[in-house]
């Protein structure tokens, strides 16, 4: 599916529920209200990670203090991470969270701390993405597993980078919602 066609869809998950009492019975009309619901919450949550990538990759490339390999790891990504909040932003229109405010401290200062950050914020949106998945409408699931693989591939580059195994376990552990923003709390959200 093409990022047009998700916003369509997206788009249509989300207005559906307004009118699906008028064709759907009152039971169905409340499952395409909570399907939305949910599509919602999970996308907000994808978006707070999304931010955190952002901010924290493009706080990096602006400090300077990478080079090489984690310089051009930083600078692409960065620029990854701003499309995809864009992306879910367009997704979810007005019901899109704010920016929340991060602090990095020097992890996006001290190329060793920028490659352990890194690797956790990649790994962390894998299993964030991969906690919501239940929670999806199968349209907005299909959307949402275009950013997903790209957050993967993001996460084997910087462990490549950093010398571990790109992939060192068969499965992902996903996460809830609550651990999400537990390890985003940690590793630079604030409030």
């Amino acid at each position: 599916m093409q990022r047009a066609g998700f916003l369509r869809r997206a788009a249509l998950v989300a207005g559906s529920a307004a009118g699906a009492s008028l064709i759907l019975g009152p039971r169905e009309a409340e499952q395409a209200e909570a399907q939305s619901a949910a599509d919602k919450r999970a996308l907000n949550l994808a978006l707070t990670v999304e931010y955190a990538e952002a901010v924290f990759y493009a706080e990096a490339v602006k400090r300077g203090k990478l080079d090489g390999e984690l310089r051009a790891f930083a600078e692409q990504v960065s620029g990854q991470e701003d499309d995809h909040v864009a992306f879910i932003k367009s997704a979810l229109g007005s019901s899109a969270r704010g920016k929340p405010q991060f602090d990095f401290g020097d992890a996006t200062g001290d190329p060793d701390a920028f490659a352990d950050r890194a690797a956790e914020l990649e790994d962390l949106a894998v299993s964030a993405y991969a906690g919501q998945a239940g929670n999806l409408s199968k349209a907005t699931l299909k959307a949402a597993a275009t950013l997903i693989s790209v957050e993967a591939r993001h996460a084997a580059w910087i462990r490549s980078i950093v010398g571990r195994p790109p992939a060192s376990e068969p499965t992902d552990t996903p996460r809830d919602a609550d651990q999400v923003m537990s390890d985003l709390k940690r590793l630079g959200l604030k409030g």
